[in-house]
């Protein structure tokens, strides 16, 4: 039963990467948010290449050249580069989604991914928190700041990968809370403070 447990647990855990989060929310945003074909295209273009082909390819490599030592990135000071350059690739596609003037929500939530990776960065010097259940509950709170409170059944997907990562000793309880819960109230409180200054 243990060996089906962790199976699982790695399904879950290398289907629903941060990356996968990101270009499923941004597509839904893309048809919920845009009228025209162009900002449509846009947002999910930048979601594609900035946010999750250039972060994948990036960890790849990485992981190829043997500076991450798993697919799990288990000692956290390996996190630290990959991370920062994907800022990088996010501030890429910041200015070209305002660029394009697409929908405040989607910019609003695109910023997120610059700040809160930042402030992972810095936490990450002194403790692993959960990367994976930040990118699960992140996108959690755009929906939840969309539809209402009908978007916590996507809570069911959260509660799952933490479990995975636990699962997997990837991290702890502690961590795999306080990731979800860092993110879930960083992203809807910049989400609305933005949105709000701007409408």
């Amino acid at each position: 039963m243990q060996i089906n447990k962790d199976k699982l647990a790695r399904i879950i855990s290398t289907v629903f990467v941060p990356p996968s989060f990101l270009i499923i929310i941004f597509t839904l945003l893309a048809f919920h948010l845009e009228t025209e074909s162009t900002q449509r295209y846009i947002t999910i273009f930048v979601a594609l290449i900035f946010g999750f082909i250039s972060p994948i390819v990036l960890f790849l490599y990485y992981r190829k050249k043997g500076k991450i030592i798993d697919l799990d990135a288990s000692i956290k000071e390996e996190r630290t580069f990959p991370m920062s350059i994907s800022v990088i690739f996010f501030i890429v596609g910041l200015v070209v989604l305002i660029a394009f003037n697409v929908n405040i929500v989607s910019i609003a939530f695109w910023f997120c991914y610059i700040s809160n990776t930042l402030i992972t960065i810095i936490i990450n010097k002194n403790w692993k928190i959960s990367a994976h259940t930040m990118g699960a509950a992140g996108p959690l709170a755009a929906l939840t700041f969309l539809f209402g409170t009908i978007a916590l059944v996507f809570l069911v997907v959260v509660v799952l990968v933490g479990w995975s990562r636990i699962q997997l000793k990837c991290h702890s309880i502690g961590e795999v809370i306080a990731g979800g819960i860092f993110a879930f109230i960083s992203t809807y409180i910049q989400i609305y403070l933005i949105v709000d200054y701007f409408s």
